[in-house]
């Protein structure tokens, strides 16, 4: 019988850890760690099973040489899908024990699961964080949009997006006043521009477009930092203000999304930067 060997690298390898650690944290989760159902246990469950199945794709299809087969940007996909599950692990690695180790009320097996699962969540950061190091594009060499600086700032944007609607959501944060919904409008907005922009690079649909991406990407990037800029203003003055019928009380969830939002406009700064004077060559 014929013995199949399989190529060896550093990437490999990363890939390799990332998948073990991220099959670890859910495994043990879903084993005894004894979660309630729905909310942030759910959030981590997914966090850890996206990351899971994303990585063993990219690794079946790059070991069976399929690249070329695939309807998607292979110089794209890859480090896409690792920087995504790299700030879905960080938030489970965050998330999983302030809402499931804190108090103390839980002992034995249960407790032990739940250790173990945060200990591997964040293993599983640190391992995708460097594929994504591997991944990404050096000074000078070419290489696909999503592994340059401007698109991985593309995906930290989505993501932050995607927990300021987990955190608004339940319950829901931003119906007191006219200006928090412009906030919402805000959040909502540049996030299907950001997620457009992933799914276009990613298809290799940027071609299509009736106007030149990169001016594209510069008006977008110009807009969405005003914008933010907006949001990053009005949240905390309307949420916490009591003369514009805020609460006065600075609650934990509504303090982060005013952190979350400032965040946000500091990446969209960044990336108006880059994509001002980047050339790219698109794959």
């Amino acid at each position: 019988m014929p013995l199949v060997l399989l190529p060896s690298s550093q990437l490999l390898w990363v890939r390799v850890a990332a998948l073990v650690f991220s099959c670890v944290a859910f495994s043990v989760s879903a084993h005894g760690a004894m979660l309630p159902h729905g909310g942030m246990a759910d959030w981590c469950i997914f966090c850890w099973a996206f990351s899971f199945a994303g990585t063993l794709l990219v690794l079946l299809v790059e070991q069976f040489g399929l690249q070329a087969r695939t309807p998607v940007s292979w110089t794209n996909f890859p480090i896409t899908l690792a920087c995504y599950a790299a700030l879905l692990c960080l938030s489970a690695s965050v998330i999983y024990p302030l809402y499931f180790l804190q108090g103390g009320s839980w002992r034995g097996e249960p407790r032990d699961c739940r250790i173990a699962a945060t200990v591997f969540s964040c293993l599983a950061t640190v391992a995708y964080l460097g594929e994504v190091s591997l991944a990404r594009a050096r000074p000078g060499e070419v290489a696909g949009y999503m592994a340059t600086a401007p698109g991985l700032l593309k995906v930290c944007q989505t993501s932050v997006a995607c927990l300021i609607f987990i955190l608004v959501s339940d319950p829901v944060a931003y119906d007191g006043h006219a200006a928090l919904k412009w906030c919402m409008a805000v959040y909502c907005i540049c996030f299907i521009l950001s997620a457009a922009v992933v799914v276009l690079c990613v298809g290799e649909c940027t071609g299509c477009l009736p106007f030149p991406f990169a001016k594209f990407l510069s008006a977008y990037g110009l807009l969405a930092v005003v914008m933010y800029l907006t949001a990053t203003i009005i949240w905390p003055v309307f949420q916490f203000d009591k003369r514009y019928h805020g609460s006065g009380r600075q609650q934990p969830r509504l303090v982060a999304v005013a952190v979350l939002t400032a965040l946000n406009f500091l990446l969209y700064v960044a990336d108006l930067a880059y994509s001002a004077r980047l050339v790219f060559v698109s794959v």
